[in-house]
């Protein structure tokens, strides 16, 4: 009898890589948008709890996102988070297609560009810098536009 194991299943997974994002300076006038975000992925479900955790221990626990369907495949109408839950919702007209809205207990308000995952690092580094400029006037979609970044449909297929 021959025994074969997989040594990537005997492994622990690693920590979560860092939270890709990036917020106008505090005490800073806010421009247009807030900041940046750039998610690993299109799965809310997988990127929403360390978006939270990154923002919580600043702007209060984050209790409600809404975000525009264009790169979300699956919009949970939930999304449990250490200790509480995140309520999503979503606005097709309404709110850019390439920006995210998080709300906080406190309440604040913050309205980020949401970076494409597959961006390219050296568009997506200047895109983080663009949105969190106090001087920024551009939407999500004018920026992302401006930086030659496709802003694709992921429910499409493509």
């Amino acid at each position: 009898m021959t025994a074969t194991s997989d040594p990537t299943a005997a492994q622990p997974p690693g920590p979560e890589p860092p939270v890709r994002l990036t917020l106008t300076p505090e005490g800073a006038t806010r421009g247009r948008l807030d900041g940046a975000w750039w998610p690993r992925s299109h799965d809310l479900l997988r990127e929403l709890p360390p978006l939270a955790a990154a923002l919580d221990p600043t702007w209060g626990r984050v209790t409600r996102v809404t975000v525009n369907p264009t790169h979300w495949p699956v919009i949970p109408r939930r999304v449990p988070v250490a200790g509480h839950v995140i309520h999503v919702g979503w606005f097709e007209q309404e709110q850019d297609a390439d920006e995210v809205v998080v709300c906080s207990f406190t309440p604040t308000r913050l309205e980020l560009l949401v970076i494409p995952p597959e961006a390219e690092a050296s568009a997506a580094e200047w895109l983080m810098t663009a949105a969190s400029d106090p001087a920024n006037t551009r939407t999500g979609t004018d920026l992302l536009t401006a930086a030659g970044v496709p802003t694709g449909d992921p429910r499409a297929g493509g």
